[in-house]
């Protein structure tokens, strides 16, 4: 990489977990067990796969033909056994495994028991309409317990779920069905979102209209609602096929190899590539991070706040924690609506101990100040995660001191949807960095280099890459094997690239710093977006920030900023100066914006990262290119 820059460290203090949480944890010694995942790989996976069910064991840990990749090759199993059958047979029918709530407030509760046997009716149901292993079933459900319950019936018979988020329009649910192929499309009549109803079935309807190969349409008529007129002859009431099924199912024994599920991600052109996951291996390590980054006990409550239409929701709401028996809190609804205050309020009630969240809407929250968290006992909390994006210090410090009252320990999180499971992680027996997402989880061996692949010396701004297969790596794109094969050949030296540029200093904490192609090139230096956007966050008066890099004749590239204020702080010309002084003081003048520009809302995707490449194409009078995961 030419014109490589030394990091800008924000904040280097080390933030120390208290003792009580040190002395609870299940990985008290990060360095010795990382090592031993590294030393010692075959061993280490053998021992972590054995706390689960294998009908028939592995011949081999792992298999890698580069870059191909398998793990745990020839062993039998099914998610959906370890998931529910395993903890009802050893004693925790009983036991809650999500409590959801809606936006009035109406609570439901679901035991371990009852979860097994809804999954099992909804599995026959699928079924009887003719769904079998290998068939593709496209979900498009509101975030509740029926959304989950049909995900792990698809996979009960092993048949390959592809959830799209329940705010995808028309025609980015068409595209994702189109290519997928599905023979199945489970739907519920509406979601709700700040009070009002918004109709699944209708996008549904459409979606589907040209589309020959869809068979059967099963609808979750919530309010009972649907009119037999209303429905045409493939649709199927969801609740006359649980009414007719069996409560009992025997799981498909399934390959670990075999696939478990696509998810659609956007790219930086082009379609949506179809992630694939496989079972085992994707089994193996979901259950193994959710267990140590999020400290999983049998008394634990644990709150992940996505949507089950992300990989978040997948492997940190469904697979991960069921997996390892948690109780799990899921909503439905928006963090700000009945009122500002009602994510604090369900902590308060529900004695929620790890709750799992992103920068974004922690940034959208301090908007509205200290004074709504203080209202509420937040004193159950122990862990306190970050998800989706780089947390910048400002963000960290106050979730940590308003949130956690500086008693919980923030883990932040790097992954992404090809990952399947957390990748960098601050693990709650060692200190955390503010705005260093931490170090590599157990089998990730992470490297920063250049263009070419060369590594680059500490604190220094480079490619990530991972050197070796990791159990939950995506095994291909869904029908296009060429643009897998681009993820491990990007970047010379056999890595895996993953798109995203980071530093890793002398302690080994490693700080992500955005998109590769969110990088700005300013007299030619080169300066992270994220980094700017951090340094104007220090501004007192500033909620949200996104940079953009505009072409200048002279500098090759200037920084345009918007800027969300918050509540109570008005635009004017004095307060450009001062955002461009603090960036002036934090990084220096290299990195100051020509412009800024005030404004209410950045477009993001559905899983809150701010579409820098939309404002940049807006500004520049560009083709906005596929905003299919744009979220307004």
């Amino acid at each position: 990489m030419e014109n490589i820059e030394k990091v800008h460290l924000v904040v280097e203090e080390k933030y120390f977990p208290p003792k009580d949480i040190v002395e609870e944890c299940i990985v008290k010694d990060y360095e010795s067990m990382y090592e031993k995942s590294m030393q010692n790989p075959t061993e280490f996976w053998e021992e972590i796969a054995s706390d689960l069910y294998w009908f028939e064991k592995w011949e081999k840990v792992l298999e890698w033909d580069f870059p191909r990749a398998k793990w745990f090759v020839g062993g039998k199993t099914n998610i959906t056994y370890n998931c529910l059958d395993r903890h009802v047979k050893s004693g925790k029918r009983n036991k809650v495994a999500y409590i959801y709530v809606d936006e009035d407030r109406n609570e439901k509760k679901y035991t371990y028991g009852e979860l097994l046997e809804l999954v099992n009716r909804m599995a026959n149901g699928l079924k009887s309409l003719g769904v079998q292993k290998g068939d593709r079933v496209s979900i498009y459900m509101p975030n509740t317990v029926e959304a989950i319950a049909c995900m792990l019936a698809c996979t009960r018979i092993g048949a390959i779920h592809s959830v799209v988020f329940a705010g995808f329009s028309e025609g980015a649910l068409r595209l994702r069905i189109e290519d997928a192929k599905a023979k199945v499309v489970i739907t519920s009549t509406y979601t709700k979102r700040r009070g009002k109803k918004i109709h699944l079935l209708e996008t549904v309807k459409e979606a589907i209209k040209p589309l020959n190969f869809v068979e059967r349409v099963v609808v979750w008529d919530r309010d009972g609602e649907l009119d037999e007129e209303e429905i045409d002859n493939r649709m199927v009431k969801l609740d006359k096929l649980i009414d007719n099924s069996s409560p009992v199912c025997e799981p498909e024994v399934m390959d670990s190899e075999d696939p478990l599920f696509i998810l659609y991600t956007s790219g930086t052109t082009g379609k949506p590539k179809g992630v694939l996951h496989t079972v085992g291996g994707y089994m193996v390590n979901t259950y193994l991070t959710t267990k140590t980054v999020f400290n999983i006990k049998e008394e634990t409550v644990y709150w992940c706040t996505a949507d089950i239409g992300w990989i978040t929701g997948h492997s940190y709401i469904v697979y991960g924690p069921l997996a390892n028996a948690a109780t799990s809190l899921i909503m439905e609804g928006v963090p700000v609506y009945p009122h500002p205050g009602i994510w604090w309020e369900y902590i308060q009630k529900y004695r929620v101990n790890v709750f799992y969240t992103a920068p974004t809407a922690i940034r959208m929250l301090m908007r509205f100040g200290e004074d709504i968290p203080a209202k509420y006992d937040l004193s159950s909390l122990k862990i306190l995660g970050s998800v989706g994006e780089p947390i910048n210090p400002e963000a960290w410090l106050w979730y940590y001191k308003n949130v956690g009252r500086e008693r919980a320990v923030v883990v932040d999180t790097w992954w992404q949807t090809e990952t399947g499971a957390h990748m960098i992680t601050t693990l709650p027996s060692y200190p955390a960095k503010p705005g260093k997402a931490g170090k590599p989880m157990f089998g990730v061996d992470p490297l920063v280099v250049d263009k070419e692949g060369n590594p680059l010396p500490p604190n220094t701004v480079g490619y990530l890459v991972i050197k070796k297969p990791w159990p939950s790596m995506l095994r291909t794109c869904w029908g296009e094997p060429e643009r897998y094969e681009k993820y491990w050949k990007e970047i010379p030296g056999g890595y895996y690239s993953a798109g995203d540029l980071a530093s890793i200093d002398e302690d080994g904490y490693i700080m992500i710093l955005g998109r590769a192609d969110d990088v700005l090139s300013v007299a030619g230096h080169r300066i992270g977006n994220a980094e700017v956007e951090s340094a104007i966050v220090e501004h007192p008066a500033v909620a949200e920030a996104a940079v953009i890099g505009k072409p200048n004749e002279i500098k090759g590239e200037s920084i345009k900023a918007f800027v969300i204020l918050k509540a109570g702080s008005v635009p004017s010309d004095k307060l450009v100066e001062e955002i461009k002084d603090t960036v002036r003081e934090v990084l220096g003048a290299i990195a100051v914006p020509d412009e800024v520009e005030f404004v209410d809302k950045l477009p993001k995707t559905r899983s809150g990262k701010i579409m820098r490449r939309v404002l940049r194409a807006r500004e520049l009078g560009q083709e906005l290119g596929d905003t299919s995961t744009l979220e307004d």
